[in-house]
């Protein structure tokens, strides 16, 4: 199936306002809301023709507190059909949280938990989210672009 016939599909069936197509993204993808995520990414899994049945990436994107927005953006792929296809979310910064993907694809429980890890984006819903990179009790989220580097780390030196 085309790009252009994916955007008819999603078109037909959530309306032409529940999303917008990405400029410049490779591959071609789509922008929506934060509230049709879990049911566009449902439909882009379960429907025939689509069945993007492996969530590639997920990668979270702080745009700074200048725009006061993150991003989340999903790397889809159908095997059957060797198809790729992006969806991207934007999140205020003030309070980044969205539903978690992990009951329609399993790898999203890890990919989610780093995204929390490094940018501090809660995936509410999600079974098990917790740090995955840093240690239980570090202090802030690395990839911020606020972020403070630590000095000490349980009495340790921390070299950058």
């Amino acid at each position: 199936m085309s790009f252009e016939e994916i955007i008819s599909t999603l078109s037909d069936q959530f309306g032409n306002d529940s999303f917008s197509e990405l400029e410049n993204s490779t591959p071609k993808g789509i922008s929506l809301k934060i509230e049709q995520l879990v049911e566009i990414m449902r439909f882009l899994h379960d429907t025939e023709g689509l069945y993007f049945d492996s969530l590639s990436c997920l990668s979270g994107l702080d745009n700074g507190p200048e725009a006061n927005t993150m991003e989340v953006i999903y790397n889809l792929y159908s095997i059957p059909y060797n198809q790729h296809f992006t969806v991207k979310v934007t999140l205020e910064r003030s309070s980044p949280k969205l539903p978690t993907v992990e009951p329609i694809w399993k790898t999203a429980d890890w990919q989610e938990r780093e995204a929390y890890d490094m940018y501090g984006i809660i995936f509410e819903g999600h079974p098990d989210l917790r740090r995955i990179l840093l240690p239980a009790d570090w202090e802030g989220f690395p990839l911020r672009k606020d972020y403070e580097h630590q000095e000490y780390y349980r009495g340790i030196k921390v070299e950058y």
